[in-house]
This record gives C-alpha cells, structure tokens and sequence, in this order.
C-alpha cells in the first residue's frame, strides 16, 4: 500500500505518517530509530505532512491528524488543476486544428504503428467499464505474430468487460487462437463474424481506435475519434457486427468426438458451396440432388457439428479445417 506517494510525498514521508497512525504520537527521536533514518531526513519527512495537514506538532512528538479532513481541499485543488488541464488540452486541440487539419476536431490521424499502438494501450490502460472491438487479425504478411494485447489481462482483472468480434480469418491461425483463448480464460467474451471490414477498438464511450487494412503499396493508417456523432455511429456499427455474429467456439468445444473426423467429398463439397453464397436450389443443381436433400444434409452437419445457424456451420468446419 503506497497511498500517499502517489500523490507526491517521499516513501520516508509516507511511512512516517503510517507509523504515527499506529502510535498516536512520537518525538523525532524516536521516529528515527523505528524508520532508520537520520533525526533530519525525519525532520524533512514531517515538514512534508505538516504542509498537507496530515501531522501537527503536540509539545516536543508529531502527532497524525484525520486524512480526509487534510486531503479533500487537495483534492478539490486537483480536480480543479485536471479541469483545466483538460480545458487547455481541448482548446490548443482545436487551435491546431484551425492551422493544420482540414477535418473535424474529433479525429486525428495517427501516422506510425508505434503511436497506435500506444494508443491502444491507452485504451486498456484507461477503460473503465467495457472495451468492444472489432478484429480482422493479422493485416498481411509482414505482420508481427498474433498475441494478447499489452495491459488487456489487467483490464480483465479490473473487471472491465471485452467484447470482441474476430473476422473469420482467425480460426485459420492458430496462434490468433491462442491468444483468443487466453483472453477468453480471463474472462473476454468473443464472437465471430466473415465480412469484417476494419480494426476498431473503443474505450468505454469516451475514444475509438480505427486501422483501416492498407491498399497494395499503400501505407497502413490509424485514426482516433474523440467523443462526437462519429463515435456514436462506430460504436453503432460495432452493436450490429455484435448482433449479427455468433459466439466463437471454445477450446473444450473444439475437443468433441467428431472433431478428428474427416467429412466425406460430399459435405466437403457441400460447405464449400455453402461458404460461397450459394443457394439451396444453386447447390441442388450442382451436386445434381434434390433441394430437399441438400436441406438434409445441412440439418445433418449441423446436428454433427453442434451448430446452430449454417453461418455456425461454416465457423464450425473452419474450424476444424474442413473448409
């Protein structure tokens, strides 16, 4: 417990008033001995608390006063010095904005991977009460391996809540599952969706973080939205994405007897029109069947595969890499 160092006193200054708590009262003398400091660094340490109004002299001992009735005025000071601080960061915001930004003062382009990534530790770093995000997974080829995102498994443990929707690309990699895993264990609730089109993360309702796939040749870029209509609408989008998708198979799913089962040619076949877009008719005609038994044979993999929905179907099978 560092309580008050954290608000600007020495460690010294800080155990002496802990130990002034437990004993009421103390000389200096004394207080020497028990930190095992010199009488003048004690000295130093008590002019510190006096100033703050946590100690008072009392004859020839430091005795502790009450903390909240000496730290509320600090922390109305505080607050007061954030506000303000947050009123400058907003006004020389929009200042350079007028001089050097055609766009609106909600967005900035941020230009280097390494500022988006510290950006996105901002936002597991600072989220309160619930991270949602959008995921494609790995962007390219030159990509860095997939991993669980620094300061995430904090925010977990803090209670914030994560929910994520993966593109369907990641059940082909496995150590994107790896990592998904992982954060699923902490408590992370995922699901899965084919046609995502960005990486988006969003801190609380307060910030989002977009990273638009690059172009061949083209370099990759990042945008921050602060608080505006353009956030609401991205966090919009990700509610949809949320509602559309289904939830990602676990790793104790994925351990079911039919799992090391091959699919036959036909149900081979068969998801592969499937996660083409074909219709049942579509899919009849090619495989020269009725549309009636192809609608069997989708009712049967899905009882095989324990899933649900046929877009569960086809997350399923690539799953176990029958696609």
């Amino acid at each position: 417990m560092h309580p008050l160092r954290t608000i600007g006193l020495t460690a010294t200054a800080e155990d002496l008033y802990l130990e002034l708590v437990q004993r009421g009262s103390a000389t200096l003398a004394e207080l020497a001995g028990i930190l095992r400091v010199p009488p003048e660094t004690v000295g130093e340490a008590g002019r510190e608390l006096a100033g703050m109004g946590l100690v008072e002299p009392e004859d020839e001992r430091l005795a502790a006063c009450p903390p909240r009735a000496a730290l509320d005025p600090l922390t109305e000071v505080r607050a007061k010095e954030l506000g303000a601080l947050r009123n400058t960061a907003n006004e020389l915001s929009r200042f350079w904005h007028d001089h050097h930004a055609d766009g609106p003062g909600y967005i900035d382009t941020v230009r280097t991977d390494e500022a988006r990534a510290a950006l996105a530790r901002r936002v597991h770093d600072e989220a309160t009460h619930q991270v949602r995000a959008l995921s494609l997974g790995s962007p390219g080829r030159l990509a860095a391996p997939p991993k669980v995102a620094p300061g995430c498994p904090e925010a977990l443990a803090r209670g914030v809540v994560y929910s994520v929707v993966y593109g369907t690309q990641v059940l082909r990699d496995p150590l994107a599952l790896e990592a998904i895993q992982t954060c699923a264990d902490l408590g992370e609730h995922a699901r899965v969706f084919p046609n995502i089109a960005l990486n988006l993360l969003i801190c609380d309702d307060r910030f989002a973080v977009i990273s638009v796939p690059p172009r061949e040749h083209q370099r990759r870029h990042h945008i921050a939205v602060q608080q505006s209509a353009l956030l609401d609408g991205l966090i919009g989008v990700f509610e949809s994405y949320w509602q559309m998708a289904v939830p990602l198979p676990t790793g104790a799913e994925a351990m079911d007897d039919d799992v090391g089962a091959a699919p036959t040619d036909d149900a081979r076949q068969l998801l592969t029109y499937l996660s083409g877009g074909l219709t049942d008719d579509s899919i009849a005609r090619e495989l020269g069947v009725s549309e009636r038994t192809v609608a069997r044979r989708i009712a049967r993999l899905q009882e095989v595969l324990g899933a649900q929905t046929r877009f569960q179907l086809g997350v399923q099978a690539s799953r176990r890499g029958w696609l």
